[in-house]
């Protein structure tokens, strides 16, 4: 099938160039104007997408080749760049930064597997006419890269503007697009994830209103859509007959709780869809205000920042036993990350230190540096609740906590780490009853028989409480 689907990737020089607020901008001012606009966000990244869903009134999307392979994000893109609208894809870092010398899963790569223009934001902080060299080096790199234009960021003053707009059209013969000068009070605060998540964000509507508000003044807004118009059909991956599974039989009431509050925050919205699409209800918990667990068949916990909600999660004593009781009587459970450390008996911030769920007799610190970072691979070595032995995992973990304490006689660890640091850099994956906690994310798409593995366990919960009942 042939498509066309108006498409934009803004990329970067580097990371923290301002990408994610212009792209909150633009998202707002058109959709602002009356235009349909779809957010995705090329990589891992959960925050980010959040702002972008918001910007847009439409769920942002991760594209990550490594994580889901270039035919699931072509069939992902395909299936929620709606059509009539103007897809919008954030790149991450730089715009060939990836994963080796070739720049494996960069934005570049991803721009061309989309076969989508790109506009490259240019951080002119202390630069003029050498912000035209860089962009002439990313021109040269890799020529099927469609460049498009460029975009000045933090312009100190009209003079700086003026050379660099001038060098960058002469030497690249590439349009400037819009010119942001330093900004004092742009309202987008961050903490060591990049931007504070919106959850936590007093003023989200005030941010996005003054961002919408920077890319009308600034931006050329017009042109940038004309541009995205521009991009030309794309062929859509042949459709694979869906496989045959199992699971998928009558789920009629089988319920899977998902605890997504202030705390939790960080699910790719395929996982929670893939739940559904198998016959699940997912029903939404909160750590924070709910007083108990409420009955389900099986519980996810994502991640998030258990960190800055550590009293409010302690001082919850009648949710924390509750859940711990329903661990012990057998309630299948997967977390990740954030998960993993709510689960664990305490979590020392500084001098203090917090009672958690105490399913797991693990003791959790936060450290001042990222204790891991990036993809994972993790092969599963051991029985657990949720994948078969022999299976490859492909995650990534971003995280400051460590393991403090680890009484392992209690639990074991199922996954062998072949990249990234898990537990202790050799093994991740902690096991206790039906209980698997692992530091790393997965996507849905990526990872087929995570869906398959919570539905089983929810349906082997389900039916022997019924018979329990009986």
């Amino acid at each position: 099938m042939i498509s066309y689907c108006p498409r934009l990737v803004i990329a970067a020089l580097r990371g923290g160039a301002g990408k994610t607020t212009l792209c909150v901008g633009i998202l707002a001012a058109w959709k602002k104007g009356g235009k349909r606009v779809v957010p995705f966000k090329k990589g891992p990244d959960y925050i980010d997408a959040a702002w972008l869903t918001l910007a847009a009134e439409q769920p942002c999307h991760n594209l990550d080749t490594f994580l889901m392979g270039r035919e699931q994000v072509l069939r992902s893109f395909f299936q929620n760049a709606v059509k009539g609208s103007i897809s919008l894809i954030e790149g991450s870092r730089g715009l060939y930064d990836g994963m080796d010398l070739q720049g494996t899963q960069s934005t570049a790569e991803l721009a061309k597997l989309l076969q989508a223009p790109v506009i490259l934001i240019v951080d002119c902080d202390k630069v003029t006419r050498t912000a035209a060299a860089m962009v002439l080096g990313c021109q040269r790199l890799d020529p099927d890269v469609d460049i498009r234009g460029v975009i000045l960021n933090r312009v100190a003053r009209s003079r700086q503007e003026k050379l660099v707009g001038l060098s960058i059209e002469q030497c690249c013969a590439l349009p400037v697009l819009g010119a942001v000068p330093r900004l004092d009070n742009f309202p987008f605060p961050e903490r060591h994830l990049g931007l504070m998540p919106p959850q936590e964000h007093l003023w989200v509507q005030e941010a996005l209103n003054r961002a919408r508000e920077i890319a009308e003044r600034y931006l050329n807004l017009e042109r940038l859509e004309e541009i995205a118009q521009m991009a030309g059909t794309l062929a859509a991956p042949i459709r694979q007959e869906e496989k045959s599974s199992s699971v998928k039989i009558s789920l009629e009431g089988t319920v899977i709780g998902v605890i997504k509050d202030s705390v939790f925050q960080f699910y790719y919205p395929e996982n929670l869809q893939a739940l559904v699409n198998r016959g699940a209800k997912v029903t939404e918990v909160s750590a924070i205000k709910e007083r108990e667990l409420p009955p389900v068949d099986a519980l996810y916990i994502g991640g998030g920042f258990p960190e800055t909600h550590a009293r409010l999660l302690a001082e919850n004593v009648g949710f924390r036993r509750s859940l711990q009781e329903a661990i012990e009587n057998g309630l299948p459970v997967y977390a990740e990350c954030g998960g993993l450390m709510y689960l664990g008996e305490s979590l020392t911030i500084g001098d203090r230190s917090y009672p958690m769920v105490g399913a797991l007799p693990v003791a959790f610190g936060m450290e001042k540096r990222p204790q891991g970072h990036g993809y994972t691979l993790l092969e599963v070595e051991k029985e657990n609740p949720f994948f078969p032995v022999g299976s490859i995992l492909k995650g990534h973990e971003f995280h400051y906590s460590r393991v403090l304490e680890l009484r392992e006689g209690e639990v074991y660890l199922s996954f062998r780490v072949r990249r990234g640091m898990g537990i202790d850099g050799k093994r991740d994956g902690l096991c206790y009853k039906n209980v698997l906690a692992s530091y790393s994310h997965l996507h849905a798409l990526g990872c087929e028989a995570w869906a398959d593995g919570v539905i089983r366990k929810a349906m082997e919960c389900r039916t022997t409480t019924s018979a329990m009942a009986v």
